[in-house]
């Protein structure tokens, strides 16, 4: 067996090999004879089976089986001369030839390699930044945004108008063109004003109204509106109103931090802001790791950081992403493209410089894991659907199997990896506010 291996770059190689008949022949005997060992065929004795019998029973499929055992070889042979492990591939070899010959079998195999990949000093690529500074007003305002959410509601005993922050008690019917429209009235209904419940323009004419006072109030309905027969419609509402209720502005004392610190028996207000103060700054935080640090410092670390990319893989994400335009695309420009695969060439082409970046990203990401002990275990992921998905009212099991069943829980997994090592760079740099 002639081979011959040629490693491109750090990530792909190829292995060029003659396959002689005569050594597929010699596998074949050397399958056929295994094969002997525990054959059933009729007329024979299991364990004596001639080999003359199992290659006239099994013929053709041998033949294969030991091409395939010749391909392996020459992938073993090829691989110690270019001095990669087995372990180092990344997806299955690609036979990009295999012509069958009189005498010979002309072998071309096309391998991706895990690319090595020399990090360099790549904490000096991470942005500096400060911490973000809460303000001892912010701190007052969230105090006072939990506290009123908890106060009850009370009743308003004074003769005065509706201001925003208040809750109207109030009974409304809707009309069109002077007919009431179904689904268009209630009573005892809660408006707090200033909560956007309403279609635009409700509540700012409520506001002013007072305790008894009926009012027509006139509004016209989105155009986007769910109802369609009430979409980009004006109409007219009759609102009474028959109460108003308000909250009180706590008072920043020990009750309200021992309310708002359960468990703490010596809560004092002094305690509480630390608490608010601590939660906003990690708010605040999480917001610019997430909105600009995070995908700039990617974009640095793909831009300084070189690595060889295995080809199949980007040809991969850029199948991908062809699909997942396709997805998004009308008949007319579905049908041009099967009826063009110079078209769907040209389109395809289009996603090589983003699925090259994509690509290369997750490498550097599993580099920069690796360098520092980052891992996210396969229960993390399971534990994190399940949260996301009671959050959202879901059944987190139907969730999990869903993402299982279509493939999804690696990517989810490389995602969970990248959040939690820029997370941890970005951790190791911030400096406090002076």
């Amino acid at each position: 067996m002639n081979v011959k291996a040629n490693k491109i770059d750090g990530a792909n190689a190829t292995i060029e090999a003659q396959i002689t008949n005569e050594e597929v022949a010699a596998n074949v005997d050397k399958i056929a004879k295994q094969l002997a060992k525990t054959a059933n065929i009729p007329g024979f004795r299991k364990g004596k089976v001639p080999v003359s019998a199992v290659k006239k029973q099994y013929g053709e499929r041998l033949v294969q089986d030991a091409e395939a055992e010749a391909l392996r070889e020459v992938l073993s042979a090829g691989l110690t001369e270019i001095g990669v492990a087995n372990e180092a591939l990344i997806g299955e070899p690609q036979i990009s030839k295999f012509d069958k010959g009189e005498a010979n079998i002309d072998v071309e195999v096309t391998v991706a390699i895990r690319p090595e990949i020399d990090l360099g000093d790549y904490k000096q690529l991470v942005p500096e930044f400060k911490k973000p500074k809460i303000t001892a007003a912010a701190v007052k305002a969230r105090i006072d945004e939990l506290a009123l959410a908890q106060a009850p509601f009370e009743t308003v005993e004074e003769d005065r108008e509706l201001v925003e922050g208040d809750t109207a008690m109030i009974d409304f019917e809707g009309f069109l063109d002077g007919v009431a429209f179904e689904g268009g009235k209630a009573e005892g209904f809660s408006l707090t004003l200033g909560s956007k419940q309403f279609i635009p323009g409700f509540e700012d004419q409520v506001i002013g109204m007072k305790k008894g006072e009926e009012k027509t109030i006139k509004v016209t309905f989105p155009e986007n509106y769910g109802g369609k027969e009430l979409a980009g419609k004006e109409a007219e509402f009759k609102v009474t109103v028959h109460e108003i209720q308000t909250k009180k502005k706590p008072r920043h004392d020990a009750k309200l931090a021992k309310q708002m610190l359960p468990g703490e028996e010596e809560a004092t207000m002094d305690m509480l802001k630390e608490k608010i103060q601590q939660q906003l700054e990690s708010e605040e935080l999480t917001k610019l790791y997430n909105e600009e640090l995070k995908p700039k410092m990617l974009e640095t670390l793909v831009e300084k950081i070189d690595v060889d990319l295995p080809k199949f893989v980007v040809e991969q994400e850029m199948d991908m992403a062809l699909n997942k335009k396709a997805q998004t695309m009308n008949e007319d420009e579905i049908k041009e493209l099967q009826e063009s695969a110079e078209k769907v060439q040209e389109l395809r082409e289009e996603f090589r410089e983003e699925a090259s970046r994509s690509v290369k990203a997750t490498f550097i990401i599993d580099a920069l894991a690796k360098a520092e002990g980052i891992e996210v275990a396969e229960q993390e992921v399971m534990q994190t659907i399940y949260f996301e998905a009671m959050q959202m009212g879901q059944d987190p099991a139907a969730v999990y199997k869903q993402y299982q069943e279509s493939g999804y829980l690696p990517a989810i997994q490389m995602a969970m990896v990248e959040d939690k090592v820029l997370s941890k760079l970005l951790n190791d740099t911030v400096k406090e506010e002076a």
